[in-house]
């Protein structure tokens, strides 16, 4: 059997960090654009999905305060069926290890995953792009999980340049705060003009997080993460929040510092991954 058709395997949804990301300016529709440069870490939820009789679609590991009808993973499932044209039914079960509201692509993630794998598994036979249309009704960071490479983004994060990064290890640092990105796109002061750059003159390192200062002014435990690593280490703040990290050379540095984190800090160590796993 083909193991990428196999029902009883289980799906990795890694998560994502922006190693920059900055507002350069707002559409009419009121969506903002962006770039930024889209890393996977080798960290994540993993999903499991087992086929059903009935044509329900139903999520087996609700979260808590999120209906499941709400839930990425299902509406992913449900808008892969209609586009797709097919009837079958899917029982989801979740594996959740990344953080609501931490700005590391969880929910997007998954709901990527489940088109994946979905696509997969009921032989729908969608292309690349044509998942992508999908997902970007989902979210706007359920694209580059299916693009599926490290890569500089523009526009509202769907046009995708790749980007050949050096190796590296994350400690990442996961404030006990959920961050609605809603609320940080809509602050006043949040700076919407920052000049773009070409992604071929892009380099490395270059670049900060536009979105910081207002996450951190709202939520100050975001700003209690980051002075304790910059203390010892340059450190960002990744997407709209609340997660912040640190990069190193090597997996040792970066548990060396993992193991002196103080017990209000919690984290961990990831590899920085230029390919998705899937």
């Amino acid at each position: 059997m083909n193991p990428m058709n196999n029902w009883q395997r289980a799906w990795p949804a890694p998560a994502k960090i922006n190693l920059f990301l900055h507002v350069t300016g707002r559409r009419p529709d009121g969506y903002h654009l962006l770039q930024t440069v889209f890393r996977f870490l080798d960290f994540g939820d993993e999903l499991r999905f087992a086929p059903r009789s009935d044509g329900d679609i139903v999520l087996a590991t609700p979260l808590s305060g999120v209906p499941p009808e709400s839930d990425l993973t299902v509406r992913a499932a449900h808008a892969l069926r209609v586009r797709a044209g097919v009837s079958a039914g899917v029982t989801l079960s979740l594996t959740k290890r990344l953080p609501m509201g931490g700005g590391l692509g969880g929910g997007s993630s998954d709901a990527a995953t489940t088109l994946i794998a979905l696509n997969r598994l009921w032989s729908c036979g969608l292309s690349v792009g044509e998942l992508q249309t999908l997902g970007l009704a989902l979210g706007a960071d359920v694209p580059v999980f299916l693009h599926g490479r490290a890569c500089f983004a523009e526009g509202i994060g769907e046009r995708f340049t790749d980007v050949t990064l050096p190796p590296a290890w994350y400690l990442v640092t996961i404030p006990d705060v959920s961050v609605p990105t809603a609320e940080i796109f809509r602050a006043p002061n949040l700076r919407r003009d920052t000049p773009a750059i070409a992604p071929a003159a892009w380099r490395y390192g270059q670049g900060g997080n536009d979105l910081e200062p207002v996450a951190c002014a709202l939520y100050p435990e975001i700003r209690r993460h980051l002075d304790w690593l910059r203390a010892r280490v340059p450190a960002r703040m990744s997407g709209s929040g609340a997660c912040c990290f640190a990069e190193f050379a090597t997996e040792a540095q970066a548990q060396a510092t993992l193991a002196v984190l103080p017990p209000s800090i919690r984290g961990f160590v990831a590899r920085g991954l230029d390919v998705h796993p899937l």
